[in-house]
């Protein structure tokens, strides 16, 4: 199968190590991955936050980059979850038809929905020998509704073990802008993130987006808890060679 890739602007600028995982991830799974040079930012900072003209410039140039690809995958379920659920909404408020148009003839999948649903895997041959939590983010859990596809996954990664995260359910408190106008509250949210995943004793936390995994890594960093955070795309890939 070809795949389109739309790597995601923060992905793209702060962890290129996501982008290339995927890349190493599919090919090995036997299918071929096109990276759409003229890819920029899904627009959702932008309507999230009121900046509707732009917002509606940036899907009209997400819809024009990735009209015609068969699927379009990406390593963020933030921007899944805005071009399947939010691109309706800003084609409407910007009075464009032809944008809702595009917008509904795009197949987008975030990486664990198009490997079980589509590709119809949950083994993809990796091998992982650490103590792993899962963080399920806001919009994977609320905007996709991704289940536990990311689970299956981590499930079949041999030498793996999966431990629960107490309270994962809750927002790591990032949200975007939201960490910067509501900084207060967002650093109580990422406390008890914290202190959760240290009651795990796990060596990483992963998740599916790493806007919100900056957040956390952040302040377990900060105070030198011993755990790292990678993306899960990170962990299905393997190390990149050399």
């Amino acid at each position: 199968m070809r795949v389109a890739l739309f790597v995601a602007c923060y992905n793209d600028a702060l962890f290129p190590g996501t982008g290339r995982a995927v890349v190493r991830l599919l090919e090995r799974l036997g299918h071929r991955v096109d990276f759409p040079a003229a890819q920029t930012c899904c627009g959702q900072m932008h309507w999230t936050t009121g900046y509707r003209r732009e917002a509606a410039a940036l899907a009209r140039a997400f819809t024009g980059v990735f009209d015609g690809a068969g699927a379009v995958v990406t390593p963020s379920a933030s921007c899944a979850a805005t071009v399947r659920a939010s691109y309706a909404g800003i084609a409407r408020a910007a009075g464009d038809p032809a944008l809702a148009e595009a917008a509904g003839r795009l197949a987008v999948y975030e990486l664990t929905e198009f490997l079980v649903d589509v590709l119809g895997v949950t083994d993809v041959g990796a091998r992982f020998p650490h103590r792993v939590a899962y963080q399920p983010t806001c919009h994977a859990l609320r905007g996709l509704g991704v289940g536990d596809r990311p689970l299956r996954l981590l499930a079949s990664v041999r030498d793996l073990e999966l431990v629960d995260l107490p309270a994962a359910e809750e927002c790591c408190g990032f949200g975007g802008t939201f960490a910067v106008k509501n900084a207060d509250v967002s650093v109580a949210l990422a406390a008890d993130k914290v202190r959760h995943v240290r009651a795990t004793s796990a060596d990483v936390l992963c998740a599916l987006d790493n806007s919100c995994l900056a957040h956390i890594g952040g302040a377990l960093s900060r105070l030198h808890a011993g755990v790292r955070v990678a993306h899960l795309a990170e962990i299905l890939a393997g190390p990149e060679e050399g």
